[in-house]
């Protein structure tokens, strides 16, 4: 039996972790409830929640879906506003809509939760039951290789690329080892940038999310808020969220604080989940050259070595992380459009697209800081 789950705690944490298959933590159940609990989502946030879950026979929790009715199209990190603009011209509904993803994360991962053939049984039950619900389409975003696999050639799904930047530790001793595979004029580039923060006295400390204080909590919430409303944008999350997910995954959280002469500057916060450090957020509350570079890139390379993780998701985005060593990477979304004209057209639109996805993320490869071998 297909049903929707208006609150994630509509079903038992211990069933729904149970069907994911990697240390991720974006889709664990408190990730997931703190956004809720918090007031994230839900609400007039535009995201409300409407999980998928396959039940069996007895009630068990075969296959699953993070869901949300969406309104708007922000915090998606797949830009869609352009088909959005195209319905409303032609007069077609697009919102509401449904999205598989986790609520501002842009981090490829689990969205079909459980076996191939009962996590295809509830994707095909939700495109069926998108017209009755009132919803003009079906998303799902940053999806795995065995979720492409599960998707391709699926009626009316649409594919479409995108490219973000990785870091690869290739079993860097310490970060100088890794400034030795670059090329020279690289190599003195992040050398000095390195050594321009460290002359401005600005130290940086590394915490757990059981070793910040309330207090602390709120210096976090005030640089990643700041960033937001530098821009004349409310953030996405609220305050709440950071505690509520300290308190119930702390040994996931990773916070690096920049202080000079004891005063705190800046601070980017990171998760920790298997062999990979994902960068999320980050703000500052004074602006120093080059403290940006160092606090999310440069201090998350360094920890990534030291904790012998593999790989450095920092973020969307940012062709800056290219020279910094940060490797292109192309990223899947799967898009079920109800209207047939809409669905040729955004067809159309993606063949062309996916074309030019590819041919940048090869480019984008060459330039690299690395030494030719």
């Amino acid at each position: 039996m297909l049903t929707r789950l208006n609150a994630i705690h509509e079903i038992a944490a211990s069933q729904w972790d149970a069907l994911l298959t990697d240390a991720q933590p974006f889709l664990r159940h408190a990730f997931l409830s703190a956004l809720e609990d918090s007031g994230s989502v839900g609400g007039r946030s535009g995201w409300q929640p409407a999980h998928a879950a396959l039940l069996g026979e007895q009630g068990q929790l075969l296959a699953a879906m993070p869901g949300y009715v969406k309104s708007h199209s922000y915090g998606e990190y797949v830009f869609d506003h352009g088909w959005a603009d195209a319905c409303h011209r032609a007069g077609i509904d697009y919102y509401p809509k449904l999205l598989g993803a986790i609520p501002f994360s842009p981090v490829t991962g689990q969205r079909l939760l459980g076996e191939p053939l009962a996590a295809g049984q509830l994707l095909d039950g939700l495109s069926a039951g998108l017209e009755q619900q009132g919803l003009s389409s079906l998303h799902i975003n940053f999806t795995t290789e065995a979720e492409n696999d599960l998707l391709q050639g699926r009626d009316g799904w649409l594919q479409r690329l995108g490219c973000q930047f990785h870091w690869r530790n290739r079993s860097y001793r310490d970060f100088q080892d890794f400034l030795d595979a670059l090329s020279s004029r690289k190599r003195k580039q992040m050398r000095k940038e390195r050594e321009q923060v460290a002359g401005l006295g600005i130290e940086f400390d590394w915490r757990e999310g059981h070793q910040l204080s309330e207090l602390e909590w709120d210096f976090v919430y005030l640089c990643y808020a700041n960033t937001y409303r530098v821009r004349g944008q409310s953030p996405y999350l609220t305050r709440a969220f950071f505690s509520l997910l300290a308190e119930r995954m702390p040994e996931m959280i990773r916070v690096v604080l920049a202080h000079q002469v004891g005063r705190p500057l800046a601070m980017a916060f990171s998760l920790v989940g298997g062999d990979s450090l994902y960068g999320r957020y980050w703000g500052c509350l004074a602006e120093f050259d080059r403290l940006h570079f160092e606090t999310c890139f440069y201090q998350g390379m360094d920890f990534a070595i030291g904790a012998g993780l593999q790989r450095f998701d920092a973020g969307a985005q940012g062709e800056h992380k290219l020279i910094r060593g940060f490797e292109p990477v192309i990223t899947h979304s799967w898009h079920y459009l109800r209207h047939p004209g809409l669905r040729a057209a955004v067809a159309n639109f993606l063949s062309e697209e996916q074309h030019g996805i590819r041919v940048y993320a090869e480019q984008a490869r060459e330039l690299l800081p690395y030494r030719q071998s």
